[in-house]
């Protein structure tokens, strides 16, 4: 029998007693389920393929999984994801790893818009969720490969969100709506969501709002409430669209999000702040997108999309004991263009190419504040004032199909002009550049069986936060640099997958080598308000290596069994040290069942303790001495929907046990519950 880490006989029944009543249950009650590696994919090829025919590791997180499950937030919706380990520094959080990398050097989208800016933080951020989790219609992960497809920052992968999409009408125009409610135990979570759409044979739309009130975290058995962690949350998305001729469509889309008072609750604890927080989170996204089908070989579907993009992230702070209350505040607006052009050169033989410019305008300003007199004082930020980061790329994807084999290969050349100025690090301009490319084949065994093998470079280029950074940055003070190149990686991988009536399941193993990698380093003997100083350089060589695996099993037609894990290596080759923050090994396994109306589910995710750190790892106090101690949590959800009604259960950590994901701020839910109700109209 397989062990998992820290798991209990009285666990390992518990799960197992649930797994056999949900089959007796689906015995009588057969039906259709949804099998793994159905879904198409867009992100790793820029096109649409069945995920089973990628030669990538992929995977797809789809509306109908998020509707049953009701994670918390967007970062919440990819706990138990097959290679995605999610980091929370605080409950407003959430930092997706892939492939042992996180922050800068993974790269997030929104609807084919970049969100990743040039302030983007080395390490965990809690930029993703700045997404509201009820706009999103899937979520596409691809791992290891992604800097040729997207550009830079896609050193570990890419994940993709796809928002809500209206949809044209066939005939009579026809309105909807739907209203949700939520609640989870300890008032942990309040929430209140509502959306309406149109749709005609020339027009559709879709908007939404979302109001939701997070109370404090309660930890497992010994942590119990931490406080403060909660927040409140406003959202509003809208989505139109214009049918223009029969063959062109325009997408017209506004997405807003606001959270308030944001604890950042180790820094609170373990720091001696009286007050640490990030008040605003903001992200306000406008796009306008034209697709364009086109009538020849050359030049098939055209897509074009310009975007507006603006993020603030304002951070309080105030030390216990002192006078001096510091508001910061950052800015950035980010303007984009991307044209992206489909073509069949032959039978065989389809391509993607395009074009794609971003340029992020960054204002930053600091103002102490003595809270006994109220004087204000206007200092520095923690960037340079009015720095400009123009990303400009061209990319061409190829497509091959020959019978029995898949071949894919591809080009990008990405050319970068960042500009600084300001009295601590002078005028400065600096114009990196990066040349990657990627191949990938796979060898259909059969229409069941696929071999695949894969090459990709990827690249990061430094941004203003590697360049600017004047302040203090986790449990450091960080000082500018003006002399950095882009990180490089290149990734290897090979992988099997497969699909059969009732089994399915990927297996990949990969090595990552890492180049320049941008290394935080200490200046020794210098010390500010109490903090040791660092400045960056490209100075570190590293290599990651791991493997991921998941399976399913249709028990039967309603019931479902699937399991993953995942397992990473880090290793720095110039220090003889392990990589900072790498995960341990993690995974989950999960029975669900389906018939009409009703839903049912029980999952175990599991996580190894971690006991390899790197010097950054011992030194960081949000993970304890020696390493982070494996767990296992055990949660059920269940749902039952009627024509116009849908109610959804859901009961956490089970025995509530006292949890944290490896490098987090806090720990996680203990044992909990919550209840939502949608009514459609």
């Amino acid at each position: 029998m397989i062990a998992f880490p820290g798991i209990t006989m009285r666990k390992f029944t518990a799960f197992a007693m649930l797994f056999f009543v949900a089959a007796r249950t689906s015995y009588a009650q057969q039906d259709t389920s949804t099998q793994l590696l159905d879904e198409v994919v867009i992100t790793a090829q820029r096109t649409q393929q069945k995920e089973l025919l990628v030669p990538y590791s992929t995977k797809t997180i789809t509306r109908a999984y998020t509707e049953n499950f009701q994670p918390r937030t967007t970062p919440e919706a990819l706990t138990g994801v097959n290679g995605v380990f999610i980091q929370k520094t605080n409950h407003g959080g959430g930092s997706p790893f892939i492939r042992g990398l996180t922050g800068n050097q993974t790269l997030i989208l929104v609807d084919g818009i970049r969100l990743n800016n040039s302030t983007f933080r080395y390490g965990p951020n809690q930029y993703l969720n700045t997404i509201d989790a009820y706009t999103i219609h899937r979520m596409e992960v691809v791992k290891g490969t992604g800097s040729v497809q997207y550009g830079t920052d896609a050193l570990g992968g890419v994940l993709q969100i796809f928002t809500k999409e209206p949809a044209f009408s066939d005939a009579k125009q026809k309105w909807s709506g739907r209203a949700l409610g939520k609640y989870m135990t300890g008032d942990m979570e309040k929430t209140i969501r509502g959306e309406a759409g149109f749709r005609s044979q020339k027009f559709a739309a879709h908007v939404g709002a979302t109001y939701r009130n997070f109370g404090d975290l309660f930890g497992g058995d010994t942590t119990g409430k931490q406080s403060p962690s909660g927040y409140k949350e406003f959202a509003f998305d809208t989505k139109l669209k214009f049918l223009l001729q029969p063959r062109v469509v325009l997408t017209l889309a506004n997405q807003f999000l606001q959270q308030q008072h944001v604890p950042v609750y180790h820094k609170v604890v373990l720091e001696n702040f009286a007050v640490n927080e990030f008040d605003p989170q903001f992200r306000m996204l406008n796009y306008a997108k034209l697709t364009i089908g086109g009538n020849s070989n050359l030049l098939g579907n055209i897509e074009i999309i310009a975007s507006w993009q603006k993020s603030i992230e304002g951070r309080n702070s105030l030390k216990n004991g002192s006078t001096t209350l510091r508001k910061e505040k950052d800015e950035i607006n980010t303007l984009g263009l991307t044209t992206d052009i489909s073509s069949r050169l032959s039978g065989i033989w389809t391509a993607n190419s395009g074009v794609e410019i971003y340029n992020d305008r960054v204002g930053s300003t600091r103002e102490d504040i003595n809270i006994q007199n109220n004087r204000r004082a206007l200092l520095r930020g923690l960037y340079p004032d009015g720095s400009g980061y123009t990303n400009s790329s061209v990319y061409s994807l190829h497509h091959f199909n020959l019978n029995k084999w898949a071949i894919e290969g591809g080009l990008r050349l990405n050319t970068f002009s960042i500009r600084i100025s300001d009295t601590t690090v002078g005028k400065v301009t600096i114009n990196p550049s990066a040349f990657v490319y990627n191949a990938a084949v796979m060898y259909n065994i059969s229409n069941q069986h696929h071999l695949y093998a894969t090459v990709s470079s990827g690249f990061r280029a430094p941004n203003i936060d590697d360049l600017g950074t004047l302040g203090i940055v986790d449990f450091r003070y960080e000082v500018p640099t003006t002399s950095l190149k882009p990180e490089k990686s290149t990734n290897t991988e090979a992988g099997y997958k497969f699909k059969t009536k009732k089994f399915g399941g990927t297996v990949a193993g990969f090595y990552m080598h890492l180049d320049d990698l941008i290394t935080r380093l200490k200046v020794e003997g210098h010390i500010i308000n109490g903090y040791q100083v660092y400045a960056k350089e490209n100075v570190e060589k590293a290599y990651i290596k791991g493997f991921e695996t998941e399976v399913y099993y249709d028990v039967l037609k309603s019931l479902t069994l699937t399991g993953n894990l995942s397992y990473t290596y880090g290793q720095s080759l110039s220090k003889a040290e392990p990589l900072r923050r790498i995960p341990p090994m993690f995974g989950r396994v999960n029975t669900t069942w389906h018939k009409q109306e009703w839903f049912a589910s029980a999952e175990l995710l599991f996580a190894a303790k971690q006991e390899r750190l790197a010097q950054g790892d011992r030194e960081d106090n949000r993970i304890p001495t020696g390493g982070t101690p494996g767990w296992n949590i055990l949660n059920v959800y269940t749902g039952y929907e009627l024509k116009h009604v849908k109610l959804n259960v859901g009961l956490q950590n089970l025995f509530d046990e006292d949890y944290r994901t490896h490098g987090s701020g806090m720990n996680g839910v203990g044992r909990s519950a919550w209840i939502a109700v949608a009514i459609k109209l």
